[in-house]
């Protein structure tokens, strides 16, 4: 019994080690993926990310809300076929806005029946295991799942359902090794329990040294006095190691419109910097304030923190540089603590890490290239900030689509930009519209009146490789890129050497934007309430002929002084107006003035087109007020889809 035993043992073992010598992957090696934070900067060798959606193929903004592509066939009983993939590959992320309790049926290795079902819903909900809450999951919006789904030999995804609408399914598939076993939903021992460490590890606030998978971890701290201009030297390392975590203490200090404090990171006296950008921009800071908390990045009680694994060669140095921006500064206080191991980096298997920062305006017609080198490497994490620069069209400039060509293949072509950070529906209840996150992806900020808003993702399990080159874009509007916009953006990924040389943050470039004119929608976000006859209907704002009404502003957003106010709407030429009960004089047709100071079109007006219409001057003291708008027609009924002020200066 002893002998038949240990000859089980040593077949076992000898199995082991087969797969490990072969590449290939188990559930549990999968789920190590999402669990070990210091395998970020090792190298995939041999598989392809690629990606398939439900986006326009026509160029256009169907990315789903009439399910044109969101499906590769219809079968014969009308169920639709989501994913075809021959060979081996594991899906390793899933979402959708749009979510039903409609079956989805996985066929593994060509089986003509399902190998596994489950319903839509359920990939998400955390009500059926394997899959569990944070590592799938809604927030801000969207439905995501992480959990990995590998086969062997092949797999198909069929939706029993009459309509697909928007959907990502993001897989890898293995040109050499890959799954040793199809999925299923009875995990074993090894991979239960990993799994189990997987939700502890993302359930928490913020990760302490020991989570870090190093375990020579040194931990130094420094503490600076900079008067602007200064730049600080806060560590200089001058033996291989590896950077496992950074932490800059008192976090409010980096808040501000200014944005004047830079971190700057150098590997190996490198002629680039690995990480150059301001201080709030790296960490996830979103229009000045202190915003993102994941698992790799952001704020959690006043502390700036990365736990993104950085090793290099020979040497590495952390600065810190307090712009002048030519107001009155202060002299401060800055502190930075690093945890450094001896673990130096292994060139063959691991990439340096770099954050690449850019701020622009991109161009009508182009899209927003987060990132484009050449080089070996793969792509792990983008925050973006996104401001609208024309008013009339929301946030409308989200509509974008992101787009991935790895080593001159388009592999990966997104549904929109919420959908790229895991959300949906931007501007609606319940969706895109709060600061709000999960370990990997969330919203960093959203304003209608402002315009504006930005996201995160970090890419554990499933890092983009690339061997010879990556370029990373966002467009900018719902067509042909239509939007104006300025963007900011900081864009991760491991590589031998920089792949592109970035530019200094300046005062200019690197100081936010704040617009003079906010925007309120009647059919978004319920910024506008209404009383006496004044109604919402079909979008718009109405007051019948004859009537009295009143329109209430929510302004909480707005600061205080003085703005002139606008309408966009129709049925204004015998308009009476009141703001905040002080009656107004209506700006007459041929003299009706828009946002821009120009002249409205007096035959449009006369058709009854949709025109500009100023209204007068309003004062806001107390944000937490409403402007009351009194209205009273005659003759005509007044339909509006827009309220704007432009800020005095």
């Amino acid at each position: 019994m002893i002998k038949r035993n240990l000859f089980l043992i040593a077949g076992l073992l000898f199995q082991i080690y087969s797969i490990a010598q072969q590449g290939q992957s188990t559930m549990k090696s999968e789920l190590e993926r999402l669990l070990h934070i210091n395998q970020l900067p090792d190298y995939i060798e041999g598989s392809v990310v690629n990606q398939v959606s439900s986006y326009d193929r026509k160029g256009g903004n169907n990315d789903g809300f009439e399910g044109t592509w969101s499906f590769i066939r219809r079968n014969a009983d009308s169920s639709l076929v989501l994913f075809e993939s021959e060979g081996k590959g594991v899906i390793e992320r899933i979402w959708t806005p749009t979510p039903t309790d409609d079956t989805l049926d996985f066929y593994f290795n060509g089986s003509s029946s399902p190998s596994w079902s489950i319903k839509f819903n359920d990939l998400f909900s955390g009500k059926v295991y394997p899959f569990v809450n944070p590592v799938t999951g809604k927030k801000v919006g969207g439905w995501y799942s992480y959990l990995p789904i590998p086969y062997t030999n092949g797999c198909k995804v069929v939706f029993r359902g009459k309509k697909m609408l928007f959907f990502q399914l993001q897989y890898r598939l293995y040109e050499k090794g890959g799954p040793s076993a199809n999925f299923t939903a009875n995990l074993d021992n090894d991979a239960r329990a990993t799994l189990e460490k997987v939700v502890s590890l993302w359930s928490k606030d913020k990760l302490q040294p020991l989570d870090l998978d190093e375990p020579d971890n040194h931990f130094h701290k420094a503490k600076h006095t900079m008067k602007p201009g200064d730049v600080t030297t806060m560590h200089h390392f001058r033996t291989p190691g590896r950077i496992t975590s950074i932490e800059l203490s008192n976090a409010a200090l980096y808040e501000g419109l200014t944005n004047s404090f830079d971190i700057r990171i150098t590997w190996d006296d490198e002629k680039v910097p690995a990480v150059y950008a301001p201080v709030a921009d790296f960490f996830g800071y979103a229009f000045g304030a202190i915003s993102m908390k994941s698992l790799l990045a952001g704020v959690y009680n006043n502390t700036a923190y990365c736990n993104i694994p950085m090793p290099f060669d020979r040497s590495a140095k952390i600065e810190l540089i307090y712009r002048k921006n030519g107001t009155s500064q202060p002299t401060v206080e800055v502190e930075c603590a690093v945890n450094v191991s001896s673990h130096k980096r292994e060139p063959a298997s691991e990439g340096k890490f770099y954050a690449y920062w850019k701020k622009e305006s991109p161009k009508l017609g182009q899209p927003y290239v987060f990132l484009e080198g050449s080089g070996k490497g793969h792509y792990i994490g983008t925050i973006l900030l996104s401001q609208g620069k024309a008013y009339e069209h929301f946030t409308e400039f989200f509509e974008g689509d992101d787009s991935t060509v790895l080593d001159d293949k388009h592999l990966l072509h997104g549904t929109g930009s919420e959908d790229y950070f895991n959300g949906g529906w931007y501007a609606q209840a319940g969706g895109w519209v709060e600061r709000k996150g999960a370990p990997l992806h969330g919203c960093l900020d959203y304003s209608l009146p402002f315009s504006r808003t930005g996201g995160y993702r970090f890419y554990l399990l499933d890092k983009l490789p690339f061997s010879k080159h990556i370029y990373h874009s966002m467009e900018h509007g719902p067509v042909n890129n239509n939007r104006e916009v300025e963007y900011a953006s900081v864009a991760m990924y491991y590589a031998d050497k920089p792949l592109i040389s970035g530019i200094a943050p300046t005062n200019k470039t690197a100081t936010i934007f704040v617009p003079d004119t906010l925007s309120f929608y009647s059919r978004l976000m319920n910024h506008l309430s209404y009383g006496g006859n004044a109604k919402l209907i079909n979008g718009n704002a109405e007051l019948d002929q004859n009537k009295d009404g009143t329109i209430f502003i929510d302004v909480n957003e707005l600061s205080a002084g003085s703005y002139k106010m606008f309408i966009h709407g129709k049925g204004t030429q015998d308009l009476s107006a009141g703001i905040n009960d002080a009656p107004i004089s209506v700006a007459k047709v041929t003299s009706t003035e828009n946002s821009k100071g120009e002249q409205a079109n007096s035959s449009n007006l006369k058709q009854g087109a949709m025109h500009d219409t100023y209204l007068g001057i309003v004062e806001i003291k107390d944000q937490k007020i409403p402007v009351k708008l009194n209205l009273k027609t005659a003759s005509d009924k007044l339909s509006l889809n827009r309220i704007w002020f432009v800020k005095m200066k």
